[in-house]
């Protein structure tokens, strides 16, 4: 996908603002839209107009998602996860070219902000601090780049199936 075809509209920019419940800070980027077809996750530049850096690349905007992985959180995944880093050699190795992906996605923008030079989202590369970022970047760089992300987003439900994204 283009970056062309993944700009925000402003009716776009109008369904975030009502997910989010304020106005949006600098969307770069769609970087997945719902099955409902309204954005879920945005990218947002690591340096906002504001001048403030802001290393979380993939936001996941959508109160349905987000709630579903709040949700998730309860559960004791990220411990679990983060037993399983310490433990498989492989998991980790995955999960640091995970961090690297996250970089280069983020990078392509080519903006230099040190403040957040090989800073990524979510405890990335070396531990599980937050699903919320680290689903936004499955669902954003697609299946097969961030394992745990992966294994995170397989436990949702459906949240989009009953009512839109809006």
């Amino acid at each position: 996908m283009t970056l062309e075809s993944r700009k925000a509209t402003e009716d776009d920019l109008r369904v975030i603002e009502s997910q989010l419940g304020r106005t949006p800070r600098d969307v770069h980027a769609i970087s997945y839209r719902c099955p409902c077809g309204k954005p879920a996750v945005v990218e947002t530049p690591p340096r906002l107009s504001n001048g403030e850096p802001f290393p979380t690349f993939y936001y996941a905007t959508c109160p349905r998602l987000t709630a579903a992985i709040s949700t998730l959180e309860t559960t004791g995944m990220m411990g679990e996860m983060n037993e399983r880093l310490e433990k498989d050699a492989e998991l980790a190795g995955a999960y640091a070219a995970a961090h690297d992906d996250y970089i280069a996605a983020r990078s392509a923008l080519q903006m230099d902000v040190p403040e957040v030079e090989n800073v990524s989202a979510g405890g990335m590369p070396n531990r599980v601090k937050c699903l919320h970022s680290l689903i936004a970047h499955s669902l954003s760089a697609g299946p097969d780049v961030n394992p745990l992300g992966d294994e995170a987003l397989a436990e949702l439900p459906e949240w989009w199936k009953y009512r839109s994204c809006e």
